[in-house]
């Protein structure tokens, strides 16, 4: 059975799925706004036929059970922020809309550990942990996203350098499957080798396997203090080259992001707030934390020195509410103010080892010159994603396309030629399959296509996503 046989769904089946759930969590596509026939960014577009607001597990599963039964394709959506497609329900069908799932149901002091329902915005578990003493360090820039959804795409952020990414802090996940079984995969245990780790397979799957309907993710204490510093320099290559001698000299920088002074004058623009500094044509924006503020204090005149050393022509602390409005406000709407700059745009969400990042970023604007297309960065300079923007500003739209496409195919190239990947933290879903194809090889996709057969055998979960 494969997506192909797949079948719309119809008014009878939109009744059925009101008897087995409630008529208030279904509603028929026809009766939808036009947001959910696409996500953020990538230009995919669907629209479901019955979209359903499941309440619990139960819900999920009676979904799941029918939709298996019926043939009836299922793609899962939180708060709609994607941006390559993969929460677009391409094949129209039955979409599951997780949002009022949104709850905190424990938060285990002894055992480090959190448990969420997939709904719950990564905002809203940031400030509850917090406001308990606890820290969840993963930090993608869309803050808005749902947990769920992190989950899914195993989301990194700015704080991977030092923490890591969604994987490292999934303890243990509660999954359902296409034909409405309920798993439990890991738990609140620190360590685990027993078997096949299911639920790692789970995190990253873009809802393709099973769907989530709880996590235990891990927290740790909450930093004493953190302090940010925003350096500017003379050059992108010259900010970029500092950054694998930033992370040898063992401050344990907790980020390093790098910013170019066109996209920081977009966001200025956007948010209407004024950046500490616009002279510099580059910048890092580094930021340490630390069990007491004497120590980070420490860590910052060893990093302001050290940048001093290498060339920066300044440095500035962030450390008044004014300035932190100023920069991480900035830095939180890079990608809408790009966005909005521009008439439409796509992004190539890249990793490359970060040795490599200065020498990819010069191959984006020798690019952009040869394929006439504007193509603004920003990106963790300190883990090697960068997300690179290509804007179509006053083209054509056909031509924009054609160009886009040849620039998309020159930079995975470039990027593979370094040793990097496809996508470091906003997944493949739909818009990306076929540069995923281009890079792995028959090998791993045939390996990825026989995992999806085991967990889903009738092809009823987000198809046509992640595996071309």
């Amino acid at each position: 059975m494969t997506e192909n046989t797949l079948r719309r769904a119809d008014i009878g089946d939109i009744a059925a799925l009101q008897k087995l759930v409630g008529e208030q969590k279904v509603i028929p596509g026809s009766l939808l706004s036009e947001d959910y026939a696409h996500d953020e960014l990538s230009g995919t577009s669907g629209m479901p036929d019955v979209l359903v607001r499941p309440e619990g597990s139960g819900d999920i599963s009676a979904v799941l059970r029918y939709a298996d039964e019926n043939r009836i394709p299922v793609v899962v959506r939180g708060s709609g922020t994607g941006l390559v497609g993969a929460a677009v329900a391409v094949n129209h069908g039955i979409m599951l809309e997780t949002t009022g799932m949104n709850k905190i149901l424990e938060l285990d002091e002894r055992n480090l550990c959190v448990t969420v329902e997939p709904g719950v915005l990564l905002m809203e578990l940031a400030a509850f942990c917090e406001s308990h003493g606890f820290f969840y360090p993963p930090d993608p820039g869309e803050k808005s996203a749902t947990i769920g959804g992190n989950i899914s795409t195993n989301a990194g952020g700015m704080r991977a350098l030092k923490y890591g990414v969604t994987r490292d802090y999934v303890r243990g996940l509660e999954v359902i499957l296409p034909g409405g079984e309920i798993l439990r995969l890991g738990g609140k245990t620190v360590k685990n080798s027993t078997g096949y780790s299911l639920k790692d397979l789970i995190v990253g799957s873009e809802g393709t396997l099973a769907v989530i309907s709880q996590a235990v993710l891990k927290v740790i204490p909450l930093p004493a203090a953190s302090l940010s510093l925003l350096v500017p320099f003379e050059s992108i290559d010259s900010a970029i080259e500092t950054v694998p001698e930033l992370i040898r000299s063992k401050i344990g920088f907790t980020a390093v992001e790098f910013m170019e002074r066109e996209t920081v004058l977009f966001s200025e623009e956007y948010l209407g707030k004024r950046f500490p500094d616009t002279k510099s044509p580059a910048y890092l924006l580094l930021t340490v934390d630390g069990s007491s503020p004497q120590q980070v204090q420490s860590l910052y005149h060893e990093a302001a020195g050290l940048c001093l050393q290498l060339g920066a022509k300044d440095v500035y602390r962030v450390d008044t509410e004014e300035r932190k409005s100023a920069v991480w406000s900035a830095r939180g709407a890079f990608l809408e103010a790009i966005k909005a700059s521009t008439s439409e745009m796509d992004e190539c969400d890249v990793v490359v080892p970060r040795t490599r990042v200065a020498e990819f970023i010069r191959y984006t604007h020798c690019l952009s010159q040869e394929a006439g297309l504007r193509i603004p960065s920003f990106g963790h300079a300190g883990d090697g994603n960068l997300h690179i923007y290509l804007c179509r500003d006053a083209l054509e739209k056909a031509e924009f396309q054609k160009r886009l496409a040849l620039c998309f195919d020159a930079l995975y190239k470039k990027a593979a030629q370094m040793g990097g990947l496809v996508s470091g933290e906003h997944g493949i879903g739909f818009a990306k399959r076929k540069y995923m194809e281009g890079q792995l090889g028959k090998t791993q996709l045939e390996l990825m296509r026989g995992i999806k057969k085991t967990f889903d055998p009738n092809g009823i979960l987000n198809p046509e996503k992640i595996i071309p």
